[in-house]
């Protein structure tokens, strides 16, 4: 059941649906994210706080408005927070409006960043894209315990090896595992760290360049493997979920036709 009589949820339900509505509501949200980076200036700010305030406001009941007729075109409250997406959005403006009543300025100001993520939930790409990250957390279990044991292998070895000559990245086991995180990152690891130990242990680069091997190479590469896998997985579920209102419509005609059919039918046993 909805929030409106049928006829005034569907046509809420076109607005919300349609694309120009999306548009406007990416527009907002941008011109938000702009204002909000313009508050970063302190002299731009401390001039035109109230200005501010005001934009702050206003954007914050457009945003209110928006989700308010997302849910009147629902078909039902349980049906619109069935989608995490719809969850995100609403605790967002919420704990906005809370946080106004309460002054938490500071918090405030920080929630107002966190609404430019909002483009994600309103984007279908990137909405997909998201999903599709967070369908490789599972995947990725695996991965993480094989990274997990080659860092501690690693890193045990070269604390072994290299305490006493870089005491200051392999000094104990927590400095060598920072370390290699730095050198899996490939920044700067040749000339940062392994150089200066090769000025004194030439024979380190054989540790240094197994790791790379190891830890870039091969783990990372089964990283982007999952994702790139469940990205073209998301990517296809998105494509059929676009078809789906034609579906429906085909669906609907299909009942209307079945339904006149029957009634045909029992006019006809009836006479």
């Amino acid at each position: 059941m909805g929030f409106f009589p049928e006829h005034i949820r569907k046509k809420l339900e076109y607005i919300v649906e349609n694309n120009w509505f999306t548009n406007a509501v990416i527009l907002i949200i941008l011109f938000n994210a702009v204002v909000v980076g313009i508050e970063t200036y302190p002299g731009v700010y401390e001039e035109n706080q109230s200005t501010f305030f005001l934009i702050d406001r206003v954007l914050l009941w457009i945003f209110t408005v928006e989700i308010a007729m997302r849910m009147a075109a629902s078909t039902s409250f349980k049906g619109f927070f069935s989608n995490s997406w719809n969850w995100f959005d609403f605790l967002i403006v919420a704990a906005s409006h809370i946080l106004v009543g309460a002054y938490f300025v500071t918090v405030l100001r920080i929630l107002r960043v966190l609404r430019v993520f909002r483009a994600i939930s309103v984007i279908p790409s990137l909405r997909r894209l998201v999903d599709a990250l967070l369908m490789t957390i599972p995947s990725l279990g695996n991965i993480m315990l094989l990274m997990s044991i080659v860092f501690y292998i690693f890193a045990v070895i070269g604390t072994m090896l290299f305490q006493q000559t870089a005491p200051e990245y392999f000094g104990n086991l927590q400095l060598s595992l920072l370390t290699l995180f730095q050198v899996v990152t490939l920044e700067s690891w040749a000339s940062a760290v392994m150089r200066p130990i090769m000025d004194e242990l030439w024979w380190s680069w054989i540790y240094f360049v197994s790791f790379v091997l190891v830890g870039t190479f091969v783990v990372f590469n089964l990283f982007i493997g999952v994702i790139v896998n469940n990205v073209e997985k998301a990517e296809h579920t998105g494509a059929e979920k676009e078809e789906d209102p034609v579906q429906r419509e085909l669906s609907e005609v299909k009942q209307e036709l079945s339904d006149i059919k029957k009634l045909l039918k029992k006019q006809a046993e009836n006479e």
